[in-house]
């Protein structure tokens, strides 16, 4: 592995045919000096991506892992190993604890520092303003920063990925194009489950080719839910590029600090839990008495409660606080909420959306109740009771509640 110091001297090395756009940049995070497990998931579907994109055309672009901290040097080996050509870091006693406006800033220095890119690779040069795709985590900081970066970078942003495709595509907008087909090569498509859960939402990052308003927007970027890419495995031998970063911090970057910081973990334990019990829209014919079924349903089995994401926006008018308390964004499972891997999985009233399916299909065994036959979750479990809950968990605690005396009696 090899290790630069970016210089402040340009070069006017402006080579011919060099695009103002390369590589692809993966924004770090870490916990006391530990990657976040989605970063080096981005990681691992940022090496697929490149690696097909210099084949398809034949070009030499980079995976770079930028990441910020105080002490984060040893970091670097790792993030290589995992996938990355080059790890652009930053150290300083003021980056220790994340803050959105000095992280904002520091990232965006990075992504158009020229010096940083010529280091990254000898090709870029003179010409390279930006990277072309920009990769962040769909987490509460990744969706923050991704924001702010791309505001101050003056790009596009698309949310809550799970899925990437690099291609050409013939375009034919009235505004961007003027009407007319355009082949925009390149291009990063993402993609992500519309509102319904079953259909796909294509998003893309395209500039103004109309002359009226030509505008080109980069890097194209997006944010990737976490659980949804496997990282690769890593590589002990693969090498790259390491480049200290010297951050330009101003005493106004500083007006806002952390001066201490404690992880609340979240008191849902969905990872020791041997069954989960959860619900969706199903409950909204008389959701405080469905729910009372299902509390009761799960307290039979041990079973700790999740939810699908509709439930999380409290959909139902419901003075029952205690309800009120399990329609929380943490118990949420799905791609927007928590993955989990039970031996039991129990579904009640959820249709089976892509988002929900990706949260918990490492299961071990999976039982979906639901009135309707042709719910895609049917084709998802391993036992599928068509029946409604308020029929069918009555039924169903009742036999629990008397198998679970039987064997105490045993005891």
């Amino acid at each position: 592995m090899s290790e630069s110091t970016p210089n402040l001297e340009s070069n006017s090395d402006n080579l011919a045919g060099i695009e103002p756009y390369q590589h692809l940049y993966v924004v770090i995070e870490h916990e006391e000096g530990i990657p976040v497990p989605v970063s080096l998931e981005m990681l691992g579907e940022a090496r697929r991506l490149m690696d097909d994109f210099n084949t398809k055309y034949s070009s030499n672009e980079k995976v770079v892992a930028v990441v910020l901290g105080d002490n984060v040097r040893h970091l670097c080996e790792d993030l290589i190993k995992s996938g990355a050509d080059a790890v652009v870091y930053a150290n300083n006693p003021s980056l220790r604890y994340y803050t959105n406006l000095l992280y904002t800033k520091i990232i965006c220095q990075i992504a158009e520092d020229k010096n940083v890119a010529r280091s990254i690779s000898p090709l870029s040069s003179e010409n390279f303003k930006k990277p072309r795709y920009m990769f962040f985590s769909a987490d509460n900081t990744g969706r923050h920063l991704s924001s702010t970066v791309m505001a101050q970078l003056e790009s596009g942003l698309a949310s809550d990925i799970n899925k990437l495709v690099i291609s050409d595509l013939e375009i034919r907008h009235e505004h961007k194009t003027k009407g007319q087909v355009t082949k925009y090569e390149k291009t990063l498509e993402m993609y992500r489950p519309d509102f319904s859960g079953f259909l796909w939402t294509t998003i893309l990052c395209l500039d103004n080719r109309n002359p009226s308003i030509a505008r080109e927007y980069h890097p194209q970027s997006c944010s990737i839910i976490p659980g949804v890419f496997e990282p690769i495995a890593k590589e002990d031998e693969r090498t790259g590029t390491i480049i200290e970063f010297e951050p330009q911090i101003s005493h106004e970057d500083l007006r806002v600090k952390v001066l201490s910081r404690n992880i609340i973990k979240s008191t849902i334990d969905f990872e020791s839990c041997k069954i989960i019990v959860s619900y969706g829209r199903g409950i909204r014919d008389s959701p405080e008495e469905n729910f009372k079924l299902i509390e009761q349903f799960a307290k039979s089995l041990n079973a700790e409660i999740g939810i699908s994401l509709p439930i999380s926006k409290r959909p139902y008018q419901t003075k029952d606080q205690h309800l009120l308390s399990y329609m929380i964004p943490e118990r949420v499972i799905g791609t927007s909420g928590r993955k989990v891997s039970p031996v039991v999985y129990i579904a009640i009233g959820i249709s089976g959306a892509i988002q929900h399916l990706a949260g918990m299909k490492e299961s071990g065994f999976v039982v979906v109740i639901n009135p309707d036959a042709d719910a895609a979750f049917r084709d998802e479990c391993d036992l599928f009771i068509k029946g409604r809950m308020e029929q069918v968990l009555p039924v169903l605690t009742e036999l629990i509640k008397k198998r679970m005396l039987t064997i105490e009696k045993r005891a």
